[in-house]
């Protein structure tokens, strides 16, 4: 994962600067999923606009249909001004995404940023690691994770942790991935499937959600271009790779049925295609027309 992407996971890129990014869209009805659950859209994928005017941005995210947004709080703002920015364009933050080290530099500066913005789910989407990820990350994080979980549960929140593709090398249990997930308590940690990395990676989706029912309680939506290796354990792709839902290699109806049963109930479409913009539309139509 580039460093970009970390620090946007840890602090949404945003300025003051106006360009004219929101594009005319009139009125879209909101997206649906042929499944039960909250559907909304990761602002990475809008993180070119975000970085050049946020007021247009969500503009264009309202005009799309969204109600639902996961993110964090926007740099150079806080959380207080965040959360005005999302209800002045109708929009509603349940997930957010900070970084590994802000939660382990004050996971109660964490909690107080999730209650002003009103999230349900707090998660991070990076484990530190130098060089190829091994057991021993795994353990420092199923700690770390275990007592920001608690914290975050004392407070009425959740935690979850953002599957990020590297995790599925071998391990003792199966996959380095199995270990993390049954050394984090049920009761304080969830997980995020984000089906794309867990494809790159070398996992399976529908095998993964159908062997952890009940753990995986959010997911992202994105789809990973045909021919694409897998098994590749950087945690890292080109932006190009991420295409329009239903185009790529995942097979969605599968996932989604798996998702179900497994307990699945916030669903955000993530699109780093540096062409996002275009190719999000396609994949709203693709779902609107998805039967399950």
């Amino acid at each position: 994962m580039t460093s970009s992407r970390r620090q946007f996971l840890q602090t949404l890129t945003a300025s003051a600067v106006v360009a004219p990014f929101a594009t005319s869209l009139g009125a879209q009805t909101a997206p649906s999923l042929p499944v039960p659950g909250v559907i909304g859209l990761e602002l990475y994928s809008v993180r070119q606009g975000m970085a050049k005017d946020v007021a247009a941005t969500l503009k264009t995210v309202r005009g799309w249909g969204f109600t639902e947004v996961e993110g964090g709080v926007f740099q150079g703002t806080s959380a207080a001004k965040t959360r005005a920015l999302l209800d002045r364009h109708g929009l509603r933050m349940q997930s957010m995404l900070t970084g590994y080290d802000a939660l382990a530099k004050s996971v109660d500066g964490v909690i107080a940023d999730a209650k002003t913005l009103g999230v349900t789910y707090v998660g991070t989407a990076w484990i530190p690691h130098q060089g190829p990820f091994g057991r021993a990350h795994v353990d420092k994080a199923s700690a770390d994770f275990a007592a920001w979980g608690q914290a975050l549960r004392g407070a009425g929140l959740r935690f979850f942790y953002h599957v990020h593709g590297y995790e599925f090398q071998p391990g003792p249990d199966g996959t380095l991935m199995d270990t993390l997930i049954t050394q984090s308590p049920a009761n304080a940690v969830d997980f995020q499937a984000d089906v794309f990395w867990v494809a790159r990676g070398g996992g399976n989706p529908v095998q993964l959600l159908t062997k952890y029912p009940g753990r995986f309680k959010l997911m992202h939506l994105k789809d990973i271009e045909k021919g694409v290796a897998t098994n590749d354990p950087t945690g890292s792709a080109p932006d190009e790779t991420s295409v329009v839902l239903g185009t790529g290699q995942l097979d969605f109806p599968a996932i989604l049925k798996a998702a179900k049963a497994s307990g699945v109930t916030h669903y955000y479409i993530e699109d780093e295609h540096p062409d996002a913009v275009a190719q999000i539309p396609q994949t709203l139509e693709y779902l609107r027309g998805l039967r399950v």
